[in-house]
Formats: structure tokens, C-alpha cells, sequence
């Protein structure tokens, strides 16, 4: 008996680059120069959007590795790097799109909460309501160095700026209520300056008096994206996530995610359909099973464990290059970067009893999530069979090699789903809150 929250699973598109598998770039039919190509980048969005899913997502970081042998040589050598910032490409796409959301990362160590707030509202006013905001922390000491630091901050650290950061941000998109605007023009009132309102606000980390210079967005709020499996992300995007972004290879852990958040955010005074939980999953797809699989090959076979490992220490914030290749990947008792992802990744070397050369090439495939490789039909079942049983409400898609991976699976997969009325045939609504069925937030200055 299914345990979903809706009938219709919702469908994200995590665009990296040139596809998400770290060899995807040298995939036949794929050109790695499309990486600051706005026509590729149009095309995504338009062929995602001809699939009707909710929304592209773009990741950001704020440097390139070198925490792999302190140095880029590993990262530039072997895995697609460039890739233009996200907020700027979210402006481009929204005029060439209609419906579907867009999401970019930003991060909250490296910001100041006056400068999102307005650049997410100017482009939730710009596209009709279709922004979203991926909450991140960033993960490593290459990022603080770009920012005049000398190390990254520590992980509670990071997450206790990161509520004061996102509580200051909310606060400015609801300094001006929804009808301060007037536009009273034969009596010369703009707007109603007591529906416009300081913030006043002074804490830890930031002093912010605003007002917002950009009225209330028509989302009220941009769609809050966080995607922290710690305990601390967990708590965290209970408190104030929409939609997370998790990494579960396996159901039974997605389920138990799941319920875990639920539960979190019942603590929180909050409804379980307030969130929405899109596990990562990498589809690979062919005209048969076999098929798939050699694509699937293919792919492992083009990639190089140590861009494997410079990706996985760039995860950690910590130097792989200096354990043997030969020997599994190290109990370690500190990670000062993204501790889910490690807990994830050790969890793997031990199952597989995998070498650090080994667990560099999986990890530079999935980078921890699930990978499906089967036919179109086997792709929509084993979609469905997640779905059906409560392990989530819909999937962030892990296009391999793009443009083709992300085409095949909106010509193939989508029209199963949609025959067996698990996906949408249409847009019923025009904002992202809409697609996801999210309630629009209150403002608190009212």
C-alpha cells in the first residue's frame, strides 16, 4: 500500500556541466566545450520543461579543488570544472522558459543575506514566481581562501550562521507586505509606508536594518531547497526546508530518511506535506537491459580513480592523496566538510570491501547516489516501486552525459509515468510552489 502524501511523484533535473557522471564529459556524442554554452544550457531547460518536470536545479562551488595532493593539477586534469555562476544562468533561462522552477545553490558562508534576499526576489518577480534557493554551508577550505579566510568554518559553526542567515533573508523578503504598493498616481502615493518595515535585526553574525529595496516576491518566499544528511542538516532542513535534496542508494534508508524527517519536522510544528523529499538517482538508459549496462560500463571505464578521489576529498575537506590506493579508505574521526556524504561513502568501501582506487572510480560515477540501469519500463517500475512504498516524493534526476541522458528519459520515462498517471501530463499552476503543492508563507510583519 503506498504511503506517499500525493498520488504524483514530482520531478527535479540536477544539470551539472555536461552530465553528472565525472566521465560524462567524454561520453560519445558529448561536447565538453558546451560547459558555458547558453544554447546547451536553453536546450536543458526547454527539454526538461517539454517533460513537465517541476524544476532544473544547478549546484555552485566556490572554488576549484586542490584538496587532492593540495593542489588543482588532479581536478583540472581529469573532470569538467567550468561552469558559469547559477543566479546569473537562472536570469538567462527564465526568459526562454514558462512554467518550470529553477533553482541555484548559494551559499551562506561566503554571502550576506541582503545580497540573496534581493537577488532571489528580483528573479522570483522576473520569471512570475518560479525561483528556488538551495541552502548550502559549502564544504572546504579552497572556498574560504577565495573569500579572505584561512580555513572553512566548522560544521556547527557553519549551520548556526545558517539559520541566522536564513532568518535575516525571510525577514527581507517580508519587509514590505504584499499590498504595500499603492500606485496611487493621481494623488502621488507610491506605496503605504506602514506596510513597509525595518528590520532592525542585530545577532551573531549579521547587523541588517533594511527594508528590502524589491517588493514581496509573488512566491512570498522562493522555495527553500537544503540538502544536509547530518544530524545537524537533518535538524535543520526540518526547521526550514521545502524540498530536500537527499542521497539514499538504498530504499529501506530512503524510507527511513523519510519518516526521520517527518518526525523532525512534527517537532518543529510543522506538516509532513510541507517537504518534499527528491533522493538523487543517476538513470542509464537503453533499449534493453544489456544495453544499459555497457553504457553503463563505458562510462566507469572512462573514469580515472584519482578525479574520483580529488572529487571525494573536495567532499570531505580532507587530502586522500595521501593514503595508499591499495588499502580502504581510512576510518577518520574528523571530517570538517560534508559528513553525511563521508558516512555514506565509508558505509560503500566496507560493504563492497573496496580500495581506495576502487571506491575513487564508483565514487566518481554516482558520487553516492543510486544508479538504475534498465530499459525505459525498468526505469518507471523501479520509480514507481520507491514512490509506492513512502521512500519519497519524487526523484532529483542525475543526468550521466547531457544533453542525450536527460532527452532519453523525457521521451522514454516520462510517457510511462504519465500512462500510469504517476506524473503530470500538464502544468496546472504557474509558480514552483504551485507544481510542488506548497502553501505560500504568511508574512510575519502582518
Amino acid at each position: 500500500m503506498s504511503t506517499s502524501p500525493s498520488k504524483q511523484m514530482h520531478l527535479g533535473a540536477f544539470l551539472m556541466s555536461v552530465g553528472h557522471h565525472a566521465a560524462g564529459w567524454r561520453f560519445p556524442g558529448v561536447d565538453p566545450a558546451n560547459t558555458m554554452n547558453f544554447a546547451y544550457y536553453k536546450k536543458l531547460a526547454q527539454t526538461a520543461e517539454a517533460g513537465k518536470f517541476d524544476l532544473i536545479f544547478f549546484a555552485d562551488r566556490l572554488a576549484i579543488s586542490d584538496r587532492f595532493d593540495n593542489r588543482f593539477d588532479t581536478t583540472v586534469r581529469y573532470l569538467a570544472q567550468a561552469r558559469p555562476e547559477p543566479i546569473s544562468l537562472l536570469g538567462a533561462l527564465g526568459a526562454i522558459t514558462e512554467k518550470i522552477g529553477l533553482a541555484a545553490t548559494a551559499s551562506t558562508t561566503y554571502n550576506e543575506p541582503f545580497f540573496l534576499a534581493r537577488a532571489f526576489a528580483t528573479l522570483d518577480h522576473l520569471t512570475g514566481g518560479r525561483i528556488a534557493w538551495n541552502i548550502v554551508t559549502s564544504t572546504n577550505d579552497g572556498e574560504a581562501l577565495n573569500f579572505s579566510k584561512q580555513e572553512h568554518l566548522e560544521h556547527e559553526t557553519r549551520y548556526g550562521r545558517a539559520h541566522e542567515f536564513l532568518d535575516v533573508v525571510t525577514k527581507l523578503w517580508d519587509s514590505w507586505e504584499d499590498d504595500a504598493l499603492v500606485l496611487d498616481k493621481e494623488n502621488g502615493i507610491y506605496a503605504d509606508p506602514s506596510k513597509v518595515h525595518y528590520l532592525h535585526h542585530k545577532g551573531d553574525w549579521f547587523g541588517v536594518r533594511g527594508p528590502l529595496n524589491v517588493t514581496r516576491p509573488p512566491q512570498g518566499h522562493p522555495v527553500l531547497i537544503q540538502a544536509g544528511s547530518s544530524d545537524t542538516g537533518r535538524d535543520f532542513a526540518a526547521q526550514t526546508a521545502e524540498v530536500i535534496f537527499s542521497s539514499q542508494p538504498q530504499i529501506a534508508a530512503a524510507r527511513e530518511f523519510r519518516n526521520d524527517i517527518h518526525a523532525r519536522v512534527l517537532k518543529y510544528g510543522r506538516t509532513p506535506d510541507s517537504i518534499k523529499i527528491l533522493p538523487g538517482v543517476m538513470p542509464i538508459i537503453g533499449a534493453t537491459q544489456a544495453e544499459a549496462e555497457e553504457k553503463l560500463r563505458h562510462l566507469e571505464d572512462l573514469v580515472h580513480p584519482l578525479g574520483g578521489l580529488a572529487l571525494l576529498s573536495d567532499s570531505m575537506n580532507h587530502d586522500l592523496s595521501v593514503y595508499s590506493l591499495d588499502e580502504p579508505l581510512p576510518e577518520l574521526k574528523e571530517i570538517r566538510g560534508n559528513q553525511s556524504r563521508y558516512k555514506l561513502v565509508q558505509e560503500m568501501s566496507k560493504r563492497d570491501n573496496l580500495s581506495l582506487r576502487q571506491l575513487g572510480k564508483r565514487f566518481g560515477g554516482s558520487r553516492s547516489h543510486r544508479v538504475v540501469a534498465g530499459t525505459a519500463e525498468q526505469i518507471a517500475d523501479n520509480f514507481a516501486e520507491w514512490f509506492g512504498s513512502g521512500a519519497c516524493d519524487g526523484f532529483n534526476l542525475m543526468p550521466a552525459y547531457l544533453p542525450e541522458s536527460l532527452t532519453d528519459f523525457v521521451e522514454q520515462v516520462v510517457p510511462i509515468l504519465q500512462e500510469r498517471g504517476l506524473f503530470r501530463r500538464e502544468y496546472e499552476g504557474d509558480t514552483l510552489r504551485q507544481h510542488l503543492g506548497l502553501a505560500r508563507p504568511q508574512n510575519r510583519f502582518t
